[in-house]
Formats: structure tokens, C-alpha cells, sequence
């Protein structure tokens, strides 16, 4: 299993996802344990990926490749480096946190399992494949399973968000079929000077044709890219599908897509538009941290009107995805020094991870108090501190980290993002760091109206979190606080990689 490490993580799940088609409809239990196992062997094979990843070079591992479709120069090419197996890591994690989450899904729950773990395949992919084919082949793969997730399992309007995130997301796959194609086609193998869909192939200027040197070509199609991938993100103006999706969906939905399916599009745009079209990218460095900004300050905005729980942390999410913009924007400014693109790429980076579970258990908060209010009006609470104090505990903690309280991990990222930032961008700088007070605003609004204040007699029968809730949230607390006290073991993960894509960037 050591040889194939990638493709066993990669596929493990769709093998328990067959196995669940073959067991009858009314085992639930026997279902649910088979999907935990299933995406329990890769979290496993998480940690020996990680245990077993040499920090000290940029080049990928554990590679894979084969040829698959000779005709048309396509292959299972897989591998990793210091910027995908964070995000391998927390696929895993959050995948099997789902799952056991999901436990108490009681409607069509062999579709439900089996799609889950169809949509753990795709994202195990999309951060693992060298092939650009390959790639679009997983980035799809991801789209029906989300669609009918949140379809068939979510809430009153569940299928006008599901048609919202299906019409949003397929309009960014068809611009990035178009680029991949312009690449394809303009791209030659060095070996056989054939067409080539192979990542590190493109990456090498030299291989490109005379017309994909074209400035203009190029700018075009960083676009198209970029628009693809900042859907994804996603990126105002193209965020509305975001908000009815989050309130929607199943709580285990709403975590894995704003903890994994969202760092998609900013690992889309680091893996693929950055060492493919690198002076695009300088190009376009102003333009991202404008984008960073104000994403950062109208998520916040957006947040603080929110009156439902679901909705505010979804508008979060929007909000601190800007970060890893103005990170990854600061990075490419012509004549920054290599100490401050370090520090802004690699909180970037850390921002992705670190968003992933601290947004992960502000959705598994509210889900825990909805399954108990059924509704997550925020007004509507009130002294729950007093009748769910374990809960209360977990919650604040959660909230805490999100407005980057120091001795957390959150406020890591967001610290190297800004020292980056700042000798590069310095007026954008300023303007975002307003977005970390209203931040603190809306969260310590959502946590006053909640859980303070006089307890609302209309739950004095509410019961605290329970064993397997708390199962689901102490795995994430704990990656929480010590990163924040000692984030070393993921930013020396990823330091030689991101080091490497800055001079890819730099030229």
C-alpha cells in the first residue's frame, strides 16, 4: 500500500462507496460504519504521507505515472509536494469528522454515504494530480455528489441553492476546460514534442509555442483561469452562490465545503496559474490583493447583518478566504524581498489550513444547536451558556479562534500574511487589517446574543454537547491550539515548496 499511497487515499473511498451499494437499504448502522471505515483508512494513510514526506526539497513524492489514454498524451500522473499534503491532510480529517458527524442522516442514507465518499475521491485528487486532464477529471468528479448533497439532504430551498452551485461551478469548469485546452495545444513533451497534458511539462516556459508567448494570449488566459478558480474561492463578485449553499446544506456539507472545496480554488490558482503563467501573475498581483481586500471587508460587513447563525459563519468564511488572496498577491510584486514573499505565502498557505478547521468546527457548533432548536436564528437564543456550558465552551472556543486571538492558530496565518503584505502593499495592508476588528465585532456580537445574557426559558430542556459530538470537535481544538502555540509542523511542511514557487514566480 506504501508504493500507491496516493492512488489508495485517492480511490479507498469509492471501493467502500461500491460496498455500500451491495448492502440492503434498511442497515443503516452496518452503512454508516462501513462509510467511517472508508474514510478512516485515509486519514491513516494521511498521517504516513506526512510522517513520510521529505521537507528538505520542492520536488514531488510518492509520484505515480502511467499512461492512460496514449492517443491524446493523458496520464495518471500523481504526486505531492509542501503545498498539497497540508491540504491532503485536512481532507482527511475533515472527510472522516464528516462522516461520523452524519451519523444521525436518516433519509436515503446509502445515497448519502455513498456519495460523500464519491465527493472525498474528487478532492483527494484535485491535490494530488500532475496531469492537467487528470485534474479536470477530479474537479468534476466533485461536482454531482455536492449537487445532490445539498439537493436531496438540505433544508426548505435546498434546490435553488443546489442549481446556484451547480450553474456557478460549471461556468468556472467551462473557462478552465478552455485554458487547459489552449495549453494542451500549445505545450509540447520535450521528449516525443507531442502535445502534452502533463503539469511540469507547462511549467517550463520553454516548452511553450510562440503563440501561448503572446502577452495578451496570456493575460487571456490567466483570466479564464482565474475566474474558473475564483468561483471556487469564492471571490466577489462571484460569491452569491456561497450564502444559500452554506444555509442549505447538512451540517457535515457545510464543513467540507467551506473547509476543503473552497481551498480549491486558491490551490487551483497556486498549482496550476502561478508556475504555468508566471508573469501573468505579477501582472496580475495588484488587481489580487484589491480582490484580498475586499473580500476581507465586505465578508465581514456581510457577517455582521446576519441574524442566522449558519449564514454569519458562512459570510465569514468569505471574509477570511481574503487573507489567503492578499498573501498570494503580495507574493508576486516585482522587487519584493524574498523574506516578506515568504512570510506572505506562506501564511497564505497556513490561512488554507487553518481556515479549514477552525470554519469546520463553527459549522459543527451550529449544527450541534440546531439538531436540538431546529432553527438558528440568532435572537432567538439567549443564556445558553448557562444550560449548555460544555457546548458554550467549545463554541467560544471555536469563535475565539476565528477572530485570531492570539495562542491560536488563526492568528499565526493572519500575522505572516500582513508582515508580507505590508512592506509590499502597504495602504491595502492598513485598509484589511480593519477587517480583524469587525471580525471581533460580529463574532463577539453572535457570542453575546447566544450564549449570554438572561437564559430563554424555551430551553431549559436542551441537552449539552454529547460523546459523539464532542468526538467530532476535540480532534480539530487540539490541531487549533497547538498550531497556534508551535505551527512549525506545517509550515516546515511547506517552506522548501513555496520557496521554490516564489522564484518560479520572480523568473
Amino acid at each position: 500500500m506504501g508504493e500507491h499511497i496516493l492512488s489508495w487515499m485517492t480511490f479507498f473511498p469509492v471501493i467502500g462507496a461500491a460496498v455500500i451499494a451491495f448492502i440492503p437499504s434498511e442497515r443503516k448502522e452496518i452503512i454508516k460504519t462501513v462509510a467511517a471505515a472508508a474514510a478512516a483508512i485515509p486519514l491513516v494513510l494521511a498521517v504516513q504521507l506526512y510522517i513520510g514526506f521529505d521537507r528538505g526539497t520542492s520536488a514531488f513524492q510518492f509520484v505515480e505515472h502511467y499512461t492512460w489514454i496514449k492517443s491524446f498524451h493523458i496520464e495518471y500522473f500523481m504526486g505531492v509536494d509542501g503545498l498539497s499534503v497540508p491540504m491532503m491532510l485536512l481532507t482527511a480529517l475533515l472527510s472522516f469528522i464528516c462522516i461520523i458527524a452524519s451519523w444521525r442522516i436518516d433519509k436515503a442514507v446509502k445515497g448519502y454515504f455513498a456519495l460523500f465518499l464519491i465527493l472525498e475521491t474528487g478532492m483527494f485528487g484535485v491535490f494530488s494530480a500532475l496531469d492537467f486532464f487528470l485534474f479536470y477529471v477530479f474537479w468534476e468528479v466533485m461536482l454531482l455528489p455536492m449537487y445532490f448533497l445539498i439537493g436531496i439532504w438540505g433544508g426548505p430551498r435546498r434546490e435553488y441553492a443546489a442549481i446556484k452551485f451547480f450553474l456557478y461551478t460549471l461556468a468556472g469548469s467551462v473557462l478552465m476546460l478552455l485554458a487547459m485546452i489552449a495549453f494542451y495545444l500549445n505545450v509540447s513533451d520535450p521528449v516525443t514534442g507531442g502535445h502534452t497534458f502533463n503539469m511540469l511539462h507547462m511549467f517550463n516556459q520553454a516548452n511553450h509555442s510562440e503563440w501561448l508567448q503572446l502577452t495578451n494570449v496570456r493575460h487571456l488566459i490567466w483570466l479564464g483561469l482565474f475566474i474558473g478558480f475564483a468561483i471556487k474561492v469564492p471571490i466577489v463578485p462571484f460569491h452569491t452562490w456561497l450564502p444559500d449553499a452554506h444555509v442549505e446544506a447538512p451540517t457535515a456539507v457545510s464543513v467540507i465545503l467551506a473547509g476543503v472545496l473552497l481551498k480549491m480554488g486558491t490551490y487551483g490558482i497556486l498549482r496550476i496559474s502561478y508556475p504555468m503563467l508566471p508573469d501573468a501573475a505579477q501582472w496580475f498581483a495588484y488587481p489580487m490583493v484589491i480582490l484580498g481586500a475586499i473580500n476581507i471587508l465586505y465578508g465581514a460587513f456581510c457577517a455582521m447583518a446576519q441574524t442566522d447563525m449558519k449564514k454569519l459563519v458562512a459570510y465569514s468564511s468569505v471574509s477570511h478566504m481574503g487573507y489567503v488572496l492578499l498573501g498570494m498577491g503580495a507574493m508576486c510584486k516585482v522587487g519584493v524581498d524574498l523574506q516578506s514573499a515568504q512570510a506572505a505565502i506562506n501564511g497564505a498557505v497556513f490561512q488554507m489550513f487553518n481556515h479549514g478547521t477552525i470554519t469546520a468546527m463553527m459549522f459543527l457548533g451550529v449544527g450541534v444547536i440546531y439538531d436540538r432548536a431546529h432553527h438558528r436564528e440568532i435572537n432567538g437564543f439567549g443564556g445558553l451558556g448557562m444550560q449548555m456550558p460544555v457546548y458554550t465552551s467549545f463554541f467560544s472556543f471555536a469563535l475565539f479562534a476565528a477572530l485570531g486571538l492570539p495562542g491560536l492558530s488563526g492568528f499565526i496565518s493572519e500575522a505572516m500574511i500582513f508582515m508580507g503584505t505590508f512592506p509590499a502593499y502597504r495602504t491595502v495592508a492598513m485598509v484589511s487589517a480593519l477587517g480583524i476588528v469587525i471580525g471581533a465585532a460580529y463574532v463577539l456580537w453572535m457570542l453575546q446574543r447566544v450564549f449570554l445574557g438572561p437564559k430563554n426559558d424555551k430551553y431549559d430542556s436542551l441537552p449539552d454537547i454529547n460523546a459523539r459530538e464532542m468526538f467530532t470537535l476535540v480532534p480539530i481544538g487540539i490541531i487549533v491550539l497547538l498550531l497556534g502555540v508551535y505551527p512549525m509542523p506545517v509550515l516546515n511542511l511547506m517552506k522548501v515548496s513555496l520557496t521554490n514557487l516564489i522564484k518560479v514566480v520572480a523568473g
